[in-house]
């Protein structure tokens, strides 16, 4: 919690440094800022009265010129654009200008007592020239406020390119995914109609329902795992359709209640499913099982899938063979970052995948 409120700070405290909203207030906050630098200065308590706010008047303005030429004209037009050399040359021309403007008026105008004739003869004199290398850091300073504020633009256009960016590969990803499913299950039906063409129809029909939902209700960037779970129930039920000797059994503990209120990236163990499916073919008398577990427990869902694996069964190649588990893997990578746990046995007799992911 404390963690989360210095966070919050922090991001008001750049906020008023570089969002638009507070312009008025950054520009206030400078104008107050050296006013009362220039205020408080030793050189300014020797003047009284009208002089003395004159001065300070005189000089404030002279060092706001300074600031905004600087910070609207040179950074901008020089020193972004990569000319730092014509940057530093015209910044010391603006300081020399304008410190002898400044110099001539408080002289001329200001100075009735004539102390800076006094200062010039030796006392706590500085220097025209000391003048001029104490001016030029602080005018840095506001050089140094534009590259910061440079700085969080750019940061952010960037984040806003790289969430665009994994945007799309996420999208393009989901949708190399469900061509892939389909791939394999128009192949299961093929090989259905020729060796039983009733039980085909009654796939084809189940898939029109199973597509139904892969184009019309997964399309948001989130679903609810309830849906998510009967989506897995109606494709192992195309499944069950398509092959006689297969057991498959999905279970969750977690009440349905709290299933309808947890939300998940759609299509996210549809891999999982479909690898399972082609690796647990039955050969002869082999039994053939799949067996999903689905569990939440603190703030975190694991999925479980276990499949039976003949050792001797080799599954056919095809173009698309290979291509599901990694773009999942490349998938929970962009959603999750380092966040979660793929973890893949495959044993002599049975293939597992247990996946825990944050919610």
């Amino acid at each position: 919690m404390k963690h989360a409120t210095e966070q919050i700070r922090d991001k008001e405290a750049i906020d008023l440094l570089v969002e638009d909203r507070y312009r008025i207030a950054r520009h206030a906050l400078l104008w107050l800022g050296l006013l009362a630098t220039v205020f408080f200065s030793n050189w300014l308590k020797e003047y009284t009265g009208e002089i003395k706010y004159l001065r300070l008047l005189c000089v404030h303005l002279l060092f706001i010129v300074m600031f905004y030429i600087n910070m609207y004209v040179l950074v901008p037009r020089l020193f972004f654009r990569g000319h730092y050399i014509l940057y530093f040359i015209f910044l010391f021309i603006l300081v020399v200008v304008v410190l002898g403007l400044m110099s001539g008026i408080l002289k001329i105008y200001l100075d009735p007592k004539g102390l800076a004739e006094v200062r010039q003869n030796g006392i706590d004199d500085t220097g025209f020239y000391e003048g001029i290398i104490i001016v030029i850091p602080i005018i840095f300073m506001t050089t140094a406020f534009q590259l910061f504020k440079r700085w969080k633009i750019d940061s952010q256009r960037i984040a806003e390119l790289r969430n665009l960016t994994l945007s799309m590969e996420l999208m393009e990803l989901r949708n190399q995914i469900n061509p892939h499913f389909l791939f394999n299950m128009l192949n299961g039906i093929k090989a259905l109609i020729r060796s039983n063409p009733e039980k085909a129809t009654q796939v084809i029909m189940k898939l029109s329902e199973f597509l139904r939902y892969q184009l019309y209700e997964n399309n948001e960037e989130k679903t609810p795992l309830r849906s998510e779970m009967d989506f897995l129930s109606n494709f192992m039920d195309l499944e069950m359709l398509r092959r006689d000797h297969l057991t498959i059994d999905i279970q969750s503990k977690t009440s349905a209640k709290i299933l309808s209120t947890i939300f998940i990236p759609p299509n996210l163990f549809t891999t999982f499913l479909e690898n399972a499916v082609k690796h647990s073919e039955d050969v002869g008398e082999t039994p053939a099982y799949i067996f999903i577990t689905l569990e939440v427990k603190d703030r975190r869902l694991e999925f479980i899938c276990r499949n039976s694996k003949n050792p001797l069964y080799v599954a056919p190649e095809t173009e698309s063979s290979g291509l599901g588990l990694p773009n999942i893997k490349r998938r929970l990578k962009l959603l999750y970052e380092d966040d979660f746990v793929l973890d893949i046995t495959r044993g002599e007799n049975e293939f597992t995948v247990n996946l825990n992911i944050p919610i």
